[in-house]
């Protein structure tokens, strides 16, 4: 069983395949350039590029996970043509090859954008219609909309009810990418869509 990490070289990914290598898995790591520090964790690094052309890197996985993202330093240029094309071209692709799971990691607010944080309206929206086309392909989907991410220690406790408060609206990027590995490894997250903050249960707790 092959994953394809989309955005391995991100904070989430790196985890993602520092988890994954762990538990004696070897995961397929797609980057843009050469990434020594994921080949020495165990990973299989593939190079390609989101806005060219990336179809090799999906040949032979079995399932993908999609933690790609333009960042906050960007345009809405790039995150157009990175957290919503791109997303909508790896689920085309994802569909081609026979996926058997497609992680998406979106974001709170992608639901419904207009009740979203005003200040990223825009990455919102491209998330939803990314979201949304997943939603409508043949593609065995599990979909996560992390709240604000940090940089704190894994906390491992979660909670998939997104709450009114904005500020506890938080989850870490470890605790994301623990998640992610949570649903790669249960078929119970198949076909469900899941707010993540961290709050009080458990991993097994929270996806029950």
């Amino acid at each position: 069983m092959t994953t394809l990490i989309i955005g391995a070289n991100g904070q989430i990914g790196q985890t993602l395949v520092k988890l994954l290598c762990e538990r004696g898995e070897r995961p397929r790591a797609m980057v843009r350039s050469a990434a020594p520090a994921l080949e020495a964790l165990g990973a299989e690094v593939v190079v390609a590029n989101l806005e060219e052309d990336f179809e090799h890197a999906i040949k032979g996985c079995d399932k993908i996970v999609f933690s790609a993202g333009s960042g906050a330093s960007t345009g809405a240029d790039k995150t157009i043509l990175v957290d919503m094309w791109s997303a909508m071209r790896a689920v085309d692709l994802a569909q081609k090859h026979n996926i058997k799971q497609f992680v998406m990691v979106s974001s709170r607010g992608a639901e419904d954008p207009n009740n979203g944080p005003a200040a990223i309206k825009h990455y919102s929206v491209c998330k939803k219609i990314a979201d949304d086309h997943l939603l409508r392909s043949h593609v065995p989907y599990t979909i996560v909309r992390p709240g604000r991410l940090t940089n704190e220690p894994a906390t491992g406790l979660l909670s998939t009810e997104m709450p009114n408060d904005k500020d506890a609206q938080i989850i870490t990027r470890e605790d994301v990418a623990g998640a992610l590995a949570y649903c790669l490894d249960h078929k119970s997250t198949l076909g469900r869509i899941y707010p993540l903050v961290n709050g009080h249960d458990t991993f097994a707790a929270a996806f029950s």
